[in-house]
């Protein structure tokens, strides 16, 4: 009895690196300032965070991580209209 299995794995040398966005046209890269504006890939409010397909994770906060592992702060617009207070 031949135990080798007959079917073949893909190890890392053969995987296609594709791009996460494969839109037309192509959604804001994640060093562009519109980078918010590109499609999610995965949501989990329950969470707090967002994964678009220029491969930022997009925080409830609205801190972002970028793939490259540098972090953007939370960017709230303090707008004083906006602001409630309590009496």
């Amino acid at each position: 009895m031949n135990t080798e299995s007959s079917r073949t794995t893909a190890t890392t040398s053969q995987r296609k690196n594709l791009p996460m966005c494969q839109h037309q046209p192509t959604c804001p890269s994640a060093d562009s300032t519109d980078r918010e504006a590109a499609h999610l890939v995965a949501h989990h409010p329950e969470q707090g965070w967002s994964l678009l397909c220029n491969g930022v994770l997009h925080f409830e906060d609205t801190g972002e991580l970028l793939p490259d592992g540098r972090v953007i702060a939370p960017h709230r617009p303090l707008d004083p209209g906006n602001v409630v207070t309590a009496a």
